[in-house]
């Protein structure tokens, strides 16, 4: 077996291990349940070194032009582009993502979103006249903490470290310590990069260990967060002392609204494989499909019948099947909150708990559909975070949309219908931050981030660009 490799620190343009703390954490591969790297953990010293090397390069990086910002980042991406393939198995090693989800959309995030993030700074009107005599101007935020989460590692990454290094901010990273391979990855892009010393920084280390230092450090001055709404929750509580921007992208319970015109087998179809992509571990799964009553009988024989045609496989092998969910307490809470549906009465009509068979190791879960659902039930209030579905009849447009809003979130929506103005018209009052009508996907121009408990701010584009900018204006600039 070959030597398990103790991943560092990246402060101030160098690999480092922490000042004082000797503590590990192990990252482990949840398809062999097998040791893939030893995380060196950070203390509260490394992140006070690591803030203050932000800050020492702040002023002569926010100073560089634009398009010396953007030739840096720009070298960011050919890196990308040329070691594509080591990402690839970086977050299939680390999160158990299968080959085609890897390679076709987890690691296609990074090149995607630098390269849109470019694209909306070239655009952008970075100084304009406003009023009589007025100079608006557009300016770097300072000194951002970035805090991203395991289950789109490298989408949050570069949606995230894009646009601040465009905006001319300096920054410090913590990802998750569940899948670090892909962050220790991006800081070697980084490093290769040759952005100046401090521009980035990233410390390893648990949400409890460093969590507090990072988000109430007196020189922090945005916080920009993806992850749970607890989570969420505390880190606004320990910004709040020290006024920091803070823009959130938090959890979500999306609702999916189908029709009985929907066209029915496609749109169930699409609705049950969508919610089971990446083992159900996206924050804007469609996990509650809300069905016409008078389609509902044919839509539950639909989806019965499309998740037993679900497979799951090996990671490292191409093809569309499923793989783990990433580590064996998301394993646990998916076992218990299945076994909570349940009890609840509502009916299974595919999967349930315990382990699929031929795979009892590694962290695999059953793709699980519930029907006869209430929207009062814990399945259908609670995000999941694991290949299961519950499935809500509706009476008319109304209701589906009263069902649809009964969420503390409102991350994401979906409706399936044949007769567009409906749907527009559906998707208009769905509370919600990005709403898909018939399957549409999203484009990284547009803006991604959700209502209510879901967050604040948005990213992606110019939207995620705006979110790293202080709006200043010089009044009497243009006085005779």
């Amino acid at each position: 077996m070959p030597d398990i490799k103790t991943l560092e620190s990246y402060v101030g343009g160098k690999w480092t291990m922490p000042m004082t703390s000797k503590d590990t954490v192990d990252a482990i591969n949840p398809a062999t349940m097998e040791v893939v790297a030893h995380v060196a953990l950070s203390g509260a010293d490394d992140v006070d070194r690591a803030v203050k090397a932000a800050r020492a390069a702040f002023n002569n990086y926010a100073a560089l032009s634009l398009d010396e910002r953007i030739v840096l980042t720009e070298k960011l991406i050919a890196i990308f582009e040329r070691r594509y393939d080591e990402m690839v198995r970086a977050i299939t090693t680390e999160m158990g993502a299968p080959y085609n989800l890897s390679f076709n959309a987890q690691a296609a995030c990074g090149p995607g979103h630098l390269k849109e993030t470019v694209k909306a700074a070239r655009a952008m009107q970075w100084e304009s006249k406003i009023g009589a005599n007025g100079n608006l101007v557009h300016e770097p935020i300072g000194v951002c903490v970035l805090i991203t989460p395991w289950n789109w590692p490298v989408n949050q990454l570069a949606a995230k470290v894009g646009p601040a290094l465009i905006a001319g901010c300096t920054m410090v990273l913590k990802p998750s310590e569940v899948a670090p391979l892909s962050a220790q990855l991006f800081a070697e892009f980084i490093d290769q990069a040759g952005f100046p010393a401090g521009v980035f920084n990233m410390v390893h280390g648990t949400g409890a260990g460093i969590g507090s230092a990072l988000t109430s450090h007196p020189d922090v001055d945005m916080i920009s967060f993806t992850g749970s709404t607890r989570a969420g929750i505390q880190i606004a509580k320990s910004a709040a002392d020290t006024v920091k921007r803070v823009s959130q992208e938090l959890g979500g319970k999306s609702a999916n609204v189908v029709f009985a015109d929907a066209g029915l087998e496609a749109a169930v179809t699409r609705g049950v494989l969508h919610c089971f992509s990446n083992s159900g571990q996206s924050c804007n799964a469609p996990t509650r499909m809300l069905v016409e009553a008078s389609g509902y009988d044919k839509a539950i024989e639909i989806a019965a019948r499309v998740a037993s045609g679900v497979t799951l496989g090996d990671p490292v092998q191409p093809g569309p099947h499923l793989g783990p969910v990433v580590s064996k307490l998301q394993y646990d809470k998916i076992q218990t909150l299945i076994q909570v549906g349940v009890d609840e009465g509502a009916k299974l009509i595919a999967g349930g708990v315990g382990k699929p068979a031929g795979f009892e190791h590694g962290y695999y879960v059953k793709p699980t559909i519930f029907a006869q659902v209430k929207n009062t039930m814990t399945i259908a209030q609670e995000e999941v975070f694991g290949p299961v579905l519950v499935m809500i009849p509706f009476t008319d447009e109304d209701d589906a949309i009263r069902i649809a809003n009964d969420t503390p979130y409102g991350l994401a929506g979906y409706v399936q219908s044949l007769d567009l103005e409906q749907a527009r018209r559906v998707a208009r009052r769905i509370r919600a931050g990005s709403v898909h009508v018939n399957g549409a996907g999203q484009d990284f121009c547009s803006p991604f981030g959700g209502y209510k408990q879901s967050g604040n701010g948005r990213e992606w584009g110019k939207f995620g660009l705006d979110d790293f900018l202080e709006i200043k204006v010089v009044n009497g600039f243009y006085a005779a």
